[in-house]
């Protein structure tokens, strides 16, 4: 009968693979090469040869600012357990709209009562709205967070306006109260921003609802020659149902009753 030697040949190669993948399953950004080389201390030459088979095997996925996880990752099977998970479930979705729409998208989330920014992929004829004043602090502003209150029950909305004084960041802006919550119960099944957050800028968002999960995905205009109409709502809420399915099997499969949050 064969013996487990008690120590056994090991092939560095693998070893050297399997820290590259661990990295990114843990890291909530897109991880560049350099970056791998840097954290393992690997040369660029070697983590650029272990990069290339792991994205030839589906393991890995390369992304303009750096790697994902792939499909072939075995943990989509298991569960979203790390950030690398959902940003690369979110990844996807938002590089399918901006392909489709031509305009940059972006996903937010509500964890521990407040809400954060996940991602966004940047369209390169429509930039991003320039993120200075955070979600944390403009989720009355935005199409984003309005989306996102208005899917949270009335106590944690209540809860969140009532923690968060509502600035006016631009004269179209909505900061008095009764006002918001008015706007947000009249909501007609997505959201949307003119020119409230940023001038220049409008915003509309749908919502991403999964077990324990509550998110928006949104795209943002230029108000000059912004027009939301009925099939750009349609599309968005086309890939925002598939990302809440494939979030929500995520999570009953793990068995996890929260994503980690990723940024």
């Amino acid at each position: 009968m064969p013996t487990i030697d008690a120590t056994p040949t090991l092939i560095g190669s693998v070893q050297r693979a399997l820290r590259l993948v661990d990295i990114v399953a843990n890291s909530a950004r897109p991880v560049p090469v350099k970056a791998l080389a840097a954290l393992t201390g690997l040369t660029q030459g070697t983590t650029y040869n272990l990069v290339r088979t792991l994205v030839h095997e589906g393991y890995l996925t390369n992304e303009p600012d750096g790697l994902v996880l792939g499909a072939s990752f075995p943990v989509f099977q298991s569960g979203p357990d790390a950030s690398g998970v959902l940003l690369a479930r979110v990844r996807t979705a938002l590089r399918e709209v901006t392909e489709v729409v031509g305009a940059t998208a972006y996903l937010s989330r509500y964890h521990d009562g407040e809400l954060h920014l996940v991602d966004v992929v940047d369209a390169v004829r429509c930039p991003r709205v320039d993120l200075t004043v955070g979600l944390e602090s403009s989720a009355h502003a935005t199409a984003l967070g309005k989306q996102i209150l208005t899917d949270l029950t009335c106590g944690e909305r209540l809860d969140y306006l009532s923690r968060h004084r509502l600035e006016e960041l631009t004269p179209r802006t909505i900061s008095d109260r009764s006002a918001l919550l008015a706007e947000l119960e009249r909501s007609p099944g997505f959201a949307l921003d003119r020119e409230e957050y940023a001038i220049g800028n409008n915003c509309v968002a749908v919502p991403v609802i999964a077990p324990n999960i509550v998110a928006s995905l949104a795209i943002s205009l230029p108000a000059d020659g912004a027009h939301v109409d009925r099939g750009l709502v349609t599309k968005l809420k086309q890939t925002a149902t598939r990302l809440s399915l494939q979030l929500g099997a995520d999570t009953l499969t793990s068995g996890e009753p929260e994503l980690q949050s990723s940024l």
